[in-house]
């Protein structure tokens, strides 16, 4: 792998050597469990209260307000089951509303609540992938509980305008809890729920250079939130079970990171990510870019190709040493095309030509330059194979 060229850093990240160095203690020396009395349980319920404030002082909210869980997906599920059942239990109402691009940790969860008899709107998304403050706030209705829009796009780059839909929600209806799906945004975009004017924001450690298997939750402190786990009442009831101190240890040493380096980061990829797009559309005539063409995540570069196969192309780069997707690593080895390109209006033709390619910490020009060399030379490849119509 050491002359491996990683360009997914939208499906994963390497675990940065400072954040292993600061999980290590907490393994074999400070192991108790946190809900002990003793003096072991002590010391691991003071580590997680760091934590928890390390993680708020980067949210800019209060640290009773962060609830760890396994990671986005579970983070996702907790606001939008949790809420919603909360608010119907409590006579509010049953309407929700997202995007027809969410993650389908958003996707698949809204669609099992609409199965419960919630009333599901899922708003329509412009060629870009964004939606606007006025389409969300037109969707409201009396009895809407929850709306939900994704921050930052993981299969396009493409970044909602999420501080703009939550002012105007607050403007129009206090009574909504709006949540976001923030997984892509950590160290790439501003994360102050106050000024971004969210009630939920769910966060996983493995896209910010953090272990796999542990996530966050933003929870206002005023939102009701029916618990998905039950069981030993750990985090005021909204997540039971023993936490995971190692890997909660390791998101908000990560996330303490990504935010302190954002800007010299975004600023890095955001210059590799624009050379990156001028080359490929200027070099390849089958490549369309998909997704905003400024409003998106430092360092993703997103193409559909006219007529050609994105995930032959991609196999092709894997064998010479470079790995990139066509999506969502969640959904790989679907054969369906993709629900993102598929609501933005993206041609038939072009579905199936989906690459992905999002730089990281250590992607570099020399990647850059290899990356073009290959995908240009397979592109062409690909394109003399194409049976000719005369």
């Amino acid at each position: 792998m050491s002359q491996f060229i990683y360009m997914d850093h939208s499906a994963t990240t390497p675990t940065d050597p400072r954040v292993v160095e600061a999980m290590l203690p907490y393994w074999t020396e400070v192991y108790g469990n946190p809900s002990s009395l003793h003096a072991a349980g002590k010391v691991a319920a003071a580590v997680l209260n760091q934590a928890q404030q390390t993680v708020a002082n980067v949210l800019h909210c209060d640290a009773s307000e962060v609830v760890f869980t396994s990671g986005g997906t579970e983070s996702d599920n907790l606001a939008l089951k949790g809420v919603a059942r909360a608010m119907r239990a409590r006579g509010r109402g049953q309407h929700i509303i997202t995007t027809s691009v969410e993650h389908h940790a958003v996707l698949d969860v809204a669609k099992e609540l609409e199965d419960e008899g919630f009333e599901v709107t899922f708003l329509p998304v412009d060629a870009y992938g964004r939606v606007t403050p006025q389409q969300v706030v037109d969707a409201l209705r009396e009895d809407t509980v929850l709306v939900s829009v994704i921050y930052g796009n993981n299969e396009v780059g493409t970044v909602n305008p999420i501080g703009e839909i939550g002012a105007a929600l607050k403007a129009a209806n206090r009574r909504v809890i709006f949540h976001t799906d923030a997984v892509q945004a950590p160290g790439l975009l501003p994360l102050d729920v106050k000024a971004l004017n969210v009630d939920l924001m769910s966060l996983s450690a493995h896209k910010f250079y953090g272990p796999k298997g542990a996530g966050a939750l933003f929870v206002r402190r005023a939102v009701a939130l029916k618990p998905e786990i039950v069981g030993g009442g750990q985090q005021a009831h909204r997540r039971s079970g023993t936490e995971a101190v190692p890997l909660i240890v390791g998101l908000a040493k990560a996330l303490e990171l990504a935010d302190a380096e954002r800007e010299s980061t975004v600023e890095r990829l955001t210059g590799l990510r624009d050379e990156l797009i001028h080359r490929v559309l200027a070099a390849i005539p089958e490549a369309a870019l998909t997704g905003h063409p400024t409003e998106r995540l430092a360092g993703h570069a997103s193409f559909a190709m006219l007529g050609l196969n994105g995930d032959s192309i991609l196999l092709d780069l894997n064998e010479v040493g470079i790995g990139a997707s066509g999506g969502s690593a969640c959904t790989t080895g679907q054969q369906e095309p993709s629900h993102v390109l598929t609501a933005m209006g993206v041609e038939s033709d072009r579905l199936m030509g989906q690459m992905r390619f999002v730089l990281g910490r250590h992607s570099t020009p020399e990647h850059v330059e290899r990356l073009l060399y290959h995908l240009t030379a397979l592109a062409e490849r690909h394109r003399a194979m194409i049976p000719q119509v005369e």
